[in-house]
């Protein structure tokens, strides 16, 4: 038979912005008689979806069906903390917002215990549960590019890699995180901290419009102008109203040249951190910078003078002409001296990929926490050292980045993120690979979150945050302030039965 399949470059816009079709032959598939499933359902008993429902559902969906019998059931169900390791009853990969469709019928008209995965890269873990439905967008990769326009329109799964490629050859990028292998999804809806947020804003302030999949099985395009309350739930409201199919991006003209700093030190942190923090205060907003504190590992992509030593980073992105980030940029590459200094000219691409290496899938097991600062006082700037070479795991990173800019200027009511007066954020990103270690790095990052809660504005950024909702309750009125009686309202116009639930959750009003 046919097989009616969208290539890599079919998927992705060409330069002038159309995709190809690939047509080719696919092999029949052979499939003994469907075994029933079970699977868990919200009121935490089980559902059997028997052999005549998995048929149905095999002749209408145009993405795999992945089953644990199935071959490459394993590499379907892992993401990206290796700590997470679950077994989903159905994963269901799908191809386009019909097959996101009949996935959110299947779990509204079963009751079933339904995840979400775009890039996979939930450190708490809410892309996969336990004998649950997964519902995949990883293959749904597409972007396209609008260069007059300046829109970027991208699909539910791809990642910041996926975007930076398609926008790079215009000149042009949308605000992501800071690996490349990001999922473009989670990022924006919980906000979007990165490399230009300083510049631009978060990915979140960016968006101009998004097509959901609600869990009433409608597909809803939502903006300015369309389901308005929606759009502002979305932007930084996390996966709780229902399944992107699709992203609309305003782009910035940037680079593709930029000028990147990331001076690595390994003496003198308490004087380093201070002397950043000071620089950092007085830098204009085409500036996003961040400290770093890690061990580098002894990998190809790193300098063998810093293997297995432990540094201090200030890394930053100048988003403006390269010979003026050099001169604005310069100081802190002098602040001791850099064991090594990674910093110049580069294709922006390339700095937001530069880290990929250290956080391939599966390969870490991590648990982190975060909280947003009222400001970095010397007393803060103490405990944050202290804590940066205290680490319990050579892979656990301590980082601050700056925020302000572009970020501050817009409303703390204006989106569902809300804490936009924090002048930075901590967050203890722990990262180890003996399971044996597991109790106590948790501990540790958990105690150095509890030591710097003096200094923080109340607020957390669930994006960066390991703990389930559903054990720790404050974590939701943190993040959200304020602004959480207009999402339970908009929880419960447009999902009243909590469908969507295995996120950072918030209840129906």
């Amino acid at each position: 038979m046919l097989c009616a399949r969208l290539s890599a470059r079919g998927r992705r816009a060409s330069r002038r912005g159309g995709g190809r079709l690939r047509i080719r032959e696919c092999p029949p598939i052979r499939r003994e008689k469907s075994m029933p499933i079970e699977v868990e359902t919200l009121s935490g008993e089980t559902d059997m979806l028997d052999d005549e429902k998995l048929e149905g559902l095999r002749m209408a969906f145009h993405g795999p069906l992945v089953t644990r019998e199935d071959d490459g059931y394993d590499e379907a169900r892992v993401v990206q903390n290796g700590l997470i390791d679950r077994r989903p009853a159905l994963i269901m990969r799908c191809s386009g917002a019909a097959d996101v469709i009949d996935a959110v019928n299947l779990a509204r008209e079963h009751g079933l215990l339904a995840a979400v995965r775009g890039g996979g890269h939930s450190v708490a873990g809410h892309s996969v549960h336990d004998r649950g439905l997964l519902i995949d967008l990883s293959g749904m990769r597409g972007v396209w590019v609008d260069p007059a326009s300046r829109v970027v329109r991208v699909q539910g799964g791809a990642t910041w890699g996926d975007v930076d490629r398609e926008t790079e050859v215009f000149g042009l990028v949308v605000p992501g995180g800071i690996v490349s292998t990001t999922g473009v999804a989670g990022l924006t809806l919980g906000g979007g901290i990165g490399w230009l947020h300083r510049r631009y804003g978060l990915s979140c302030d960016n968006l101009r419009a998004a097509e959901v999949v609600t869990a009433d099985g409608r597909l809803l395009r939502a903006s300015e102008s369309e389901n308005e309350d929606l759009f502002w739930g979305l932007r930084g409201g996390g996966g709780n109203f229902g399944v992107v199919t699709a992203f609309e991006f305003d782009a910035h003209p940037l680079g593709p040249t930029v000028m990147c700093a990331a001076p690595m030190y390994a003496d003198g942190f308490d004087e380093v951190f201070r002397a950043w923090r000071d620089w950092a205060d007085t830098v204009p907003d085409e500036v996003t910078t961040r400290a770093v504190f890690w061990t580098v590992p002894e990998d190809p992509h790193m300098p063998p003078q810093v293997h297995d030593r432990q540094v201090l980073i200030t890394g930053a992105v100048y988003a403006g002409p390269p010979e003026e980030g050099e001169r604005i940029l310069q100081p802190i590459r002098n602040l001791g001296v850099p064991l090594a200094d990674l910093s110049g000219p580069m294709p922006f691409r390339m700095f937001q990929s530069a880290f990929d290496f250290f956080f391939a899938k599966g390969m870490l097991d991590s648990y982190w926490k975060s909280l947003f600062m009222k400001e970095l006082t010397d007393r803060a700037a103490d405990l944050i050292v202290s804590c940066g070479v205290a680490r319990t795991s050579p892979q656990t990173m301590v980082h601050v980045p700056l925020l302000g800019g572009a970020v501050g200027r817009v409303g703390p009511r204006d989106t569902a993120f809300g804490d936009r007066d924090a002048h930075s954020m901590l967050s203890v990103d722990g990262n180890w690979v003996d399971h044996r270690g597991t109790a106590d790095h948790v501990a540790w990052v958990r105690h150095v979150i509890d030591r710097a809660e003096e200094f923080s504005t109340g607020g957390t950024y669930l994006n960066f945050d390991s703990d389930d909702p559903s054990k720790a309750p404050e974590l939701v009125p943190a993040a959200f302030g304020e602004n959480l009686r207009r999402l339970t309202e908009i929880k419960k116009r447009y999902d009243p039965q909590n469908l969507f639930r295995l996120n950072a959750n918030i209840p129906p009003a």
